[in-house]
């Protein structure tokens, strides 16, 4: 697979910021105690979609994933909800206090998802890049959203991706075929921790590690 490295939106400093950010976030609002909420900078201030994700430590099993799609609020504040809500990802238990020191906070920053125009559907697959796009299907009022490191880890060629992402909105496996879909596509920068409390790393979808 390609290795794909997308502009720069964060710096490794950055990064490791603001998966640090989010795992305060999770404790306190797990614990249920205050604490300030830092300035984390003027980066931070810009309107931008992530997506926070947790893995258990050291199986890494997919313990909750929650985000903000699309750039409506700061960075930080994107940030901030994501985490708190991942705690409680309706797929899974309520996050509890002792798996705090036993599951890996993921960070995944979102472009501006952009709307993939084809004459038919069948020329999706020609407009998708496995290892750089993330999708989001749309029909009515059902809505699915896959992050791009979603069809590396499944090994899931193009036309699969389509389908996996349509059933995420709820809709059939084949709905991405119907000319009234819309599909959409974005690129994701992820920093995750190597161990929980752990150093971050910025991880490319080749499993490249920066």
């Amino acid at each position: 697979m390609l290795l794909y490295i997308l502009p720069l939106m964060l710096n490794l400093e950055d990064g490791t910021k603001a998966v640090q950010f989010a795992r305060q976030v999770i404790k306190d609002y797990v614990q249920q105690t205050k604490n300030s909420i830092p300035a984390l900078g003027s980066l931070f201030q810009e309107k931008q979609g992530v997506f926070v994700t947790l893995h258990t430590y050291p199986d890494r099993e997919l313990r909750g994933c929650i985000g903000i799609p699309l750039p409506v609020m700061s960075l930080q504040s994107s940030i901030l909800e994501a985490a708190q809500s991942v705690t409680q990802d309706p797929r899974f238990p309520p996050l509890q206090e002792e798996e705090l020191d036993a599951i890996l906070v993921e960070i995944t920053i979102l472009t501006k998802p952009q709307l993939i125009k084809v004459k038919e559907p069948k020329d999706y697959p020609v407009h998708i890049d496995i290892g750089r796009d993330g999708l989001i299907v749309e029909h009515g009022f059902y809505k699915g959203l896959l992050l791009p490191q979603v069809p590396v880890e499944q090994a899931w060629e193009k036309e699969e991706y389509l389908s996996h992402t349509c059933i995420k909105a709820g809709l059939p496996p084949d709905a991405w075929f119907d000319k009234s879909t819309k599909i959409s596509k974005f690129q994701g920068q992820i920093f995750t921790e190597i161990k929980p409390h752990g150093p971050i790393k910025e991880t490319h979808l080749d499993g490249f590690h920066s």
